[in-house]
């Protein structure tokens, strides 16, 4: 484990992340249940919940809701380590257990998103919010916005659980195969939505990532934002100097 200046949630993580790669837990294996995880390193349930959160996010497991979480193939190349969590978005299986939805339809697109999306300032779009929870902690607010022509070819604007990923979806919808994810992360105060919706303390702040989906014809068919309780996460990365 790292230094006892390492937040306990991260050493619980580094530990879970090292059985992956050694074998302990092979591709597929149900990790240990939360409460074993609690027993095993001394923290509380909400520690465990954060490291296995920033676990999904960074592609190592997969969690099932009334199932536990499962071993995926570790991430490959020099940026292993660092979170994809627009990837993690448009990869999400949404179920009535994991997924709150907030809202669903046509919207007036914010000048920020209609920028990304190339339209003009209060352009209509489809917007689709909804909150991520797992055995009933709330984990991140995500808004998704479409251009109409994208958002009409699938059941995005519709209000009810999407039966694939989103990012299947856009591969149907978008003109050009899906190439890249462009990420902005930055930490903001929560707005009082936010702070309503994600059960925030007063004055907590959130993370707040913004990831913009090209296709190949250079063209941006969504844009997503994800808001997660800066109680809860923290993003680190690692590199050699």
């Amino acid at each position: 484990m790292s230094d006892d200046h390492t937040p306990k949630y991260l050493r619980v993580l580094e530990v879970l992340q090292k059985r992956i790669q050694d074998g302990t837990y092979p591709v597929g294996e149900r990790l240990p249940s939360e409460a074993a995880l609690v027993r095993e390193f001394s923290v509380a349930r909400s520690t465990v919940v954060r490291a296995l959160n920033d676990l999904e996010l960074l592609g190592w497991i997969e969690r099932e809701h009334g199932r536990g979480s499962f071993v995926k193939s570790p991430p490959s190349g020099e940026s292993e380590d660092r979170p994809r969590l627009g990837l993690a978005v448009l990869d999400r299986q949404e179920d009535a257990d994991s997924v709150r939805l907030v809202e669903a339809g046509r919207r007036s697109a914010p000048g920020w998103v209609a920028a990304r999306l190339g339209l003009a300032k209060n352009a209509p779009v489809v917007l689709r919010r909804y909150l991520g929870v797992h055995e009933g902690v709330i984990s991140d607010l995500v808004s998704l916005w479409a251009p109409l022509d994208i958002a009409s070819k699938g059941p995005l604007g519709q209000p009810d659980p999407l039966t694939v990923p989103v990012r299947r979806l856009l591969t149907m919808a978008a003109a050009g195969r899906l190439v890249r994810v462009m990420e902005t992360i930055s930490a903001r105060r929560a707005s009082d939505d936010e702070a309503k919706l994600l059960e925030l303390a007063p004055g907590e702040p959130v993370l707040s990532v913004v990831g913009s989906v090209l296709d190949s014809t250079g063209r941006t068919v969504l844009v997503a934002e994800v808001a997660l309780p800066g109680s809860l996460h923290e993003l680190t990365d690692s590199y050699p100097i």
